[in-house]
C-alpha cells in the first residue's frame, strides 16, 4: 500500500507538470515538460542527498569525533538489519536533524550542533531512530523527488505566465476559447504550485507519522521521542534555521522559514501535538500542549 501510494502521488505530480506544459506550450510544451520531469527525477535519484547536505554545509564526522551518535546508530542499525549510514554534523545552533539518500545502502544522517547540545541520550536516540525509520521505510527518496517536481511545477507555471504576458504564449487562440488568456495563465500560476505543494505535503506528513512510529518501535521508548519533539519544537522557534522551503520536509521538525516564502502556507509536517498524541496518547508530555 505504501508503494502504491508513493507511485500515485509521484505520478500525479508528473502529470500536473505535463499538463502545465501542454497548457502553456501545446504539444511541444507537453513533451518539454515530460523531459523536464524525467530529468528532475534522475537528478533527485542520484544527487538529492549531496545537494541537501551541501546546502546546509554538513560535514562528515568519524567515530572518534562523535562517539555518542555513532554508538547509538550502530546499535540500532545492527538490531534492525540496516547498513551503517554516514554521519554528518550541520554547523547550526538550531536543533534539528534529517536523513537523506536514495536507499539504505547510500543513506546519510545529519544532526545539528544545536540538537547535540539540547537533548539527553535517550531523547537523541529517539530522534536518530526516527531518522533511521525514514531510511527503513525507504521514503527519503520519495520526499526528495516530490519536492523537486513540486519546484519544477512552480517554475513552469511562472515561466508560462510571463511568456503569456509578452506574447510568447504557446496556446494562442485556443486558450482564449477556454476563457483563459492572461487570466487563465494567472490562474495556472496560482493554482499549479498550490496543487504541487499539497501533493508534497501529503507525502511528507504521512511519512513523518510513519517514521515516528518506526522510531518508537526501534527504541521501545515513545516517551523519549515525544520529549525530544517538544524540546525541538520550542527551541527551533527560538533559534530559527536558515532553511529552504524545498528541503524543509527533510527535517524532523519543520524549520522556521521566512514569512515571505510561499512554502510557509503549507506545512510539510503534522502539528507536533498530534505527533506526540499518536506516540503517547496525549498531545503533550507534560499536559501543556503548545499547538
Amino acid at each position: 500500500m505504501n508503494t502504491l501510494k508513493t507511485a500515485f502521488l509521484l505520478t500525479a505530480l508528473t502529470l500536473l507538470l505535463v499538463l502545465l506544459g501542454e497548457h502553456f506550450g501545446g504539444r511541444n510544451g507537453m513533451v518539454l515538460a515530460f523531459l523536464l520531469a524525467a530529468g528532475m527525477n534522475f537528478v533527485s535519484y542520484f544527487f538529492s542527498d549531496r545537494l541537501a547536505l551541501a546546502m546546509y554545509r554538513a560535514q562528515p564526522v568519524t567515530r572518534e569525533q562523535l562517539p555518542r551518535v555513532f554508538a547509538v546508530v550502530e546499535h540500532m542499525t545492527q538490531r534492525i538489519g540496516l547498513p551503517m549510514p554516514k554521519i554528518y554534523v550541520i554547523p547550526s545552533d538550531s536543533p534539528n536533524a534529517f536523513a537523506t539518500g536514495r536507499n539504505p545502502q547510500h543513506a546519510s544522517v545529519a544532526v545539528t550542533h544545536g540538537i547535540l547540545n539540547l537533548l539527553n541520550d535517550e531523547e537523541l536516540a529517539g530522534v536518530l531512530a526516527h531518522e533511521l525509520g525514514h531510511v527503513k521505510n525507504r521514503d527519503i527518496l520519495t520526499s526528495s523527488i516530490a519536492a523537486t517536481l513540486a519546484g519544477a511545477v512552480t517554475m513552469l507555471a511562472r515561466m508560462g505566465y510571463w511568456a503569456s504576458l509578452f506574447g510568447g504564449y504557446g496556446g494562442g487562440g485556443r486558450d482564449r476559447e477556454r476563457g483563459g488568456g492572461g487570466l487563465g495563465a494567472l490562474a495556472m500560476l496560482i493554482l499549479a504550485p498550490i496543487a504541487a505543494l499539497l501533493v508534497q505535503m501529503a507525502v511528507s506528513r504521512s511519512r513523518e507519522y510513519e517514521a515516528d512510529a518506526t522510531g518508537a518501535k526501534i527504541t521501545g521508548n515513545p516517551y523519549a521521542l515525544a520529549s525530544a519533539l517538544e524540546k525541538l519544537d520550542a527551541y527551533s522557534k527560538r533559534l530559527p534555521m536558515d532553511a529552504s522551503p524545498s528541503t524543509a520536509h527533510l527535517f524532523i521538525v519543520a524549520p522556521v522559514i521566512s514569512a515571505r516564502d510561499l512554502g510557509n502556507l503549507f506545512s510539510t509536517h503534522p502539528p507536533i501535538a498530534k505527533r506526540i498524541e499518536r506516540l503517547i496518547g496525549r498531545p503533550s508530555l507534560y499536559g501543556n500542549p503548545r499547538q
